[in-house]
């Protein structure tokens, strides 16, 4: 057996064998993927000049090219309870030719399509990882949050199954507090109100639950930064690039300052974007501000003086 590593001679990519040249006997044999030759690196005998070559006989050049020509099924996903490896029967009644099927095959389709979503769930424990990872979907979605928080977030709640932390709370509270915590993991910024928005629980139990998940599993997440939701507030508001830059300076140095503890990021956020366009002489009606970051005027108008006297920053007179 051949024991393989990669190395470089001459400049070149090569592959390394550890094997002995029927010529010289040497222990060396060099693999030059671009010529397709396995050569001796002392006597330079070719040893071999046609390789088998065991990728795809098609070449792509795109990744929508490689995702058409392929002929594998699906990667494996934790967002899906049996992790995408069941086979699926096509909803259109058709056959391989594209002519469409009598009413009795249809009939038969449709009795295995009824079958097959039976079997895909054997027990209590699937049906609930099936339904709760259904919500997670479903409340993605709704947030347009990227693949990776929804694979983050079943694998938190497959390990709250496991660990049997499920019992006595609602799955719709489990799954959203999971939902919540791959967000905190993954640096997405969404709060704890928007979440609930898109949920069918209410704000305490999810925050609740979240923090008993959390507890549970050694989830150690540092406070939300409020600098996190500065750019999607600035995008909704349509503001200028120096208000966002200022915004993003005012929150550095109060954060610094420890002004940020024991207040709501979004509320402190909003509140510094509000402060940068006085600075910067951009008006921003605070109606606007306090209603892209889900809080309210007061909050707004309480949290901006504070940065303002922190920084010892005022506006210009008007």
């Amino acid at each position: 057996m051949t024991r393989s590593i990669t190395t470089h001679v001459d400049d070149e990519r090569v592959e390394t064998t550890t094997g002995r040249c029927p010529d010289c006997e040497t222990d060396t044999v060099v693999s030059d993927p671009d010529r397709g030759e396995r050569v001796c690196a002392d006597c330079g005998l070719v040893v071999d000049d046609e390789p088998i070559d065991y990728g795809p006989e098609w070449r792509a050049f795109t990744a929508r090219e490689h995702e058409d020509r392929a002929r594998v099924g699906a990667p494996l996903t934790e967002a899906m309870h049996d992790r995408g490896l069941t086979t699926t029967i096509d909803w259109r009644n058709r056959d391989a030719n594209g002519h469409s099927m009598s009413a009795e095959k249809q009939g038969q389709l449709h009795r295995l399509r009824v079958w097959q979503e039976r079997i895909r769930t054997k027990n209590a424990g699937e049906r609930n990882l099936k339904y709760a990872l259904s919500e997670i979907d479903r409340m993605s979605s709704a947030l347009g949050l990227p693949r990776s928080v929804k694979e983050t977030a079943s694998v938190i709640y497959r390990r709250a199954l496991d660990r049997d932390l499920i019992r006595g709370r609602s799955i719709e509270g489990v799954a959203t507090s999971a939902l919540y915590t791959a967000c905190r993991e993954e640096g997405i910024p969404r709060s704890l109100e928007e979440v609930t928005a898109v949920a069918r629980v209410d704000q305490r139990e999810i925050g609740r639950t979240y923090r008993y998940i959390a507890d549970e599993l050694d989830i150690n997440l540092e406070p939300t930064n409020p600098r996190q939701f500065v750019p999607r507030f600035c995008s909704e508001l349509e503001v200028s690039t120096e208000v966002e830059t200022r915004a993003v300076e005012i929150i550095e140095e109060t954060t610094a300052l420890g002004l940020h503890s024991g207040k709501s990021p979004t509320g402190y956020a909003a509140a510094a974007i509000y402060a940068a366009g006085l600075l910067c002489e951009e008006t921003i009606p605070q109606r606007a501000v306090a209603k892209t970051a889900n809080t309210t005027v007061v909050t707004v108008r309480n949290r901006y003086r504070e940065q303002l006297k922190a920084i010892d920053a005022a506006p210009p007179a008007t």
